[in-house]
């Protein structure tokens, strides 16, 4: 049963093409059924997609469980629609709301608090309204960054049911964090940044100034969640310190399993709540440069692993994200349900010219 709907009749003088269209770019995402009577379906992990030709015109309903799911399967849908199409077609989506409307995942969060965690690690505590959209157990936000000096535009939502991102001088920085706490009622978030004295991007800057009051945008959730096995290994260092922070609070009390953090040394290391059966241990690199050394790789090839029921969840620089993997995978044996590992940065780059989800698992 679905508790969450949307519609659209899309005019074009050949929706048999739209349809076919629609149905071959997206069965790579999911399952595609076609019908007797012409309709297709489409069935994702998120939802599902029913297409129908009519005279003139192809209907597309959409169904999800979830308004967060069911957003996100009408952007794809109007992505492909528009790509089709081009982008002077015009459609509107039941339901949707004005042209200038903001996107359901946005909203605008003022800095409550800025508390200091160590040398290079500084909490904000955010506040917004109508956060329920984000207690998910998706870990991560993408936070805009407002440009210095300017005034910042906003993205909005078009009719046919695409994001509208701001350009030019005005434009946002985009980089993705995690959801450290959060306290709907409250209407707060806790986003840990890692901060840095030279070569720091707008994530760091932001945060190394920031004052009460202070205004940026947050859209999200994703990034997927954990979910705990019997024996579970966590490893990454500090930036990826707050997702490891957050799965281990969340884990059962009688989760088993290791989390190694690679760190300058003992002052950037954190207090966690960690159940019992699971063991933190701090990997020091000392002077070296972040992204340089093999603490990580080192750490969990030394690991005694059991033959089932386990899970490895990795994030970290790049060089060290594919040698785990490559170490998980071929020499563990370990299956694509069994592990998850992703870049969260990459030496010598920037989130502009590096994209996390393109190295991930």
């Amino acid at each position: 049963m679905t508790d969450f709907t949307t519609e659209t009749r899309v005019e074009t003088a050949a929706p048999e093409a739209m349809h076919s269209f629609l149905c071959e770019r997206l069965a790579v995402h999911g399952r595609l059924v076609r019908r007797p009577d012409g309709t297709s379906q489409l069935d994702f992990d998120v939802g599902s997609a029913l297409l129908r030709n009519e005279a003139g015109a192809l209907r597309v309903e959409l169904a999800s469980r979830g308004e967060v799911d069911l957003f996100y399967l009408r952007v794809m849908l109007a992505d492909h629609i528009i790509e089709q199409a081009g982008e002077e077609l015009r459609f509107t989506w039941s339901g949707l709301g004005s042209e200038t409307a903001a996107p359901p995942n946005f909203r605008l969060m003022t800095v409550r608090e800025v508390t200091p965690l160590a040398p290079h690690m500084r909490r904000l505590t955010l506040v917004g309204k109508a956060l329920g959209w984000f207690d998910s157990d998706d870990l991560h936000v993408r936070l805009l960054i407002p440009p210095r000096d300017v005034e910042p535009e906003w993205p909005r939502l078009a009719e046919t049911g695409r994001v509208i991102w701001p350009q030019g001088a005005a434009k946002p920085a985009i980089r993705k964090y995690t959801i450290r706490r959060i306290d709907v009622a409250a209407g707060e978030v806790d986003i840990d940044f890692v901060v840095h004295a030279d070569d720091a991007g707008p994530g760091s800057d932001f945060a190394t100034a920031a004052r009460r009051g202070d205004i940026l945008g947050m859209t999200g959730p994703g990034g997927g969640g954990f979910r705990p096995a019997g024996w579970n290994l966590l490893a990454g260092d500090e930036t990826a310190l707050p997702a490891i922070a957050r799965i281990l609070e969340s884990l059962p009390a009688d989760a088993r399993g290791l989390a190694f953090v690679e760190v300058q040394d003992e002052n950037e290391e954190l207090p966690i709540r960690t159940p019992a059966g699971m063991e933190v241990r701090w990997l020091h690199r000392g002077k070296a440069a972040p992204g340089t050394t093999d603490l990580l790789l080192d750490a969990v090839r030394g690991v005694d692993w059991p033959d089932k029921d386990r899970y490895a969840w990795v994030g970290c620089e790049f060089q060290a994200f594919k040698q785990i993997r490559s170490y998980l995978r071929k020499d563990r044996g370990l299956g694509r349900d069994e592990h998850l590992a992703v870049a969260y940065w990459r030496r010598g780059e920037n989130e502009d010219s590096f994209s996390v989800t393109k190295h991930r698992h």
